[in-house]
């Protein structure tokens, strides 16, 4: 399922807000901007989708349990516990949970403060 247009909607996700941080009193010229962590848990069988870029919106992923496949530019890579990935402006992709157990990752980023 590497191909875009074959791409589910979001299922079987779970996001849980771990911290963030207010950067405009932080580091000058970054008003409306935070740096934020969170938990995401994707269920077996679980997509975090559709396909979606981080322009704006840099950040690192770290896996903590299970497997996490990234699809990107047509490959699908495998990321186990103890690894992950940057997500950055040339970043477009989607991700799911071939496994058998859930896959939790951790997540930190930059993002507009809604």
């Amino acid at each position: 399922m590497s191909d875009a247009s074959v791409v589910p909607e979001t299922r079987g996700v779970a996001v849980e807000m771990l911290g963030t941080v207010d950067l405009a009193s932080e580091i000058e010229g970054m008003e409306g901007r935070e740096l934020r962590m969170r938990k995401v848990t994707i269920e077996p069988g679980g997509v975090l989708g559709p396909v979606h870029d981080h322009k704006g919106r840099p950040g690192l992923v770290w896996i903590l349990q299970g497997t996490i496949t990234d699809h990107r530019s047509g490959v699908a890579t495998d990321y186990g516990p103890g690894v992950g990935w940057p997500e950055d402006r040339g970043t477009l992709h989607w991700l799911e949970n071939r496994g058998t157990v859930p896959a939790v990752e951790i997540s930190v980023d930059i993002v507009n403060r809604e």
